[in-house]
């Protein structure tokens, strides 16, 4: 069964993050006013394959779109999930 995934944004970091029995993952980004940069994902293995990555780029893309912002997939995982999810394929700068 997977975790229910709670996100939270961390502007001070510049991160989305989320916290599963002790072991934190988030997604890291530059804001360049009209566009965002994602540049890295980390799931610790403690949490891989639980779709916590997959929750976390979902947020983050989620949270681009309502902002209205571009944006640019640096980090190679949030580029296959945008490959692999038609509906936010708009979104790349």
């Amino acid at each position: 069964m997977k975790p229910t995934v709670n996100i939270t944004h961390n502007p001070a970091e510049n991160q989305f993050e989320t916290t599963i029995d002790g072991h934190t993952g988030f997604i890291s980004y530059q804001d360049n006013g009209d566009s965002i940069v994602y540049d890295h994902t980390i799931v610790p293995s403690e949490l891989g394959g639980q779709g916590v990555g997959s929750a976390l780029v979902k947020h983050a893309l989620d949270y681009a779109r309502s902002e209205g912002k571009k944006v640019v997939p640096q980090c190679s995982f949030v580029a296959s999930y945008i490959n692999k999810h038609e509906e936010y394929q708009d979104l790349v700068k």
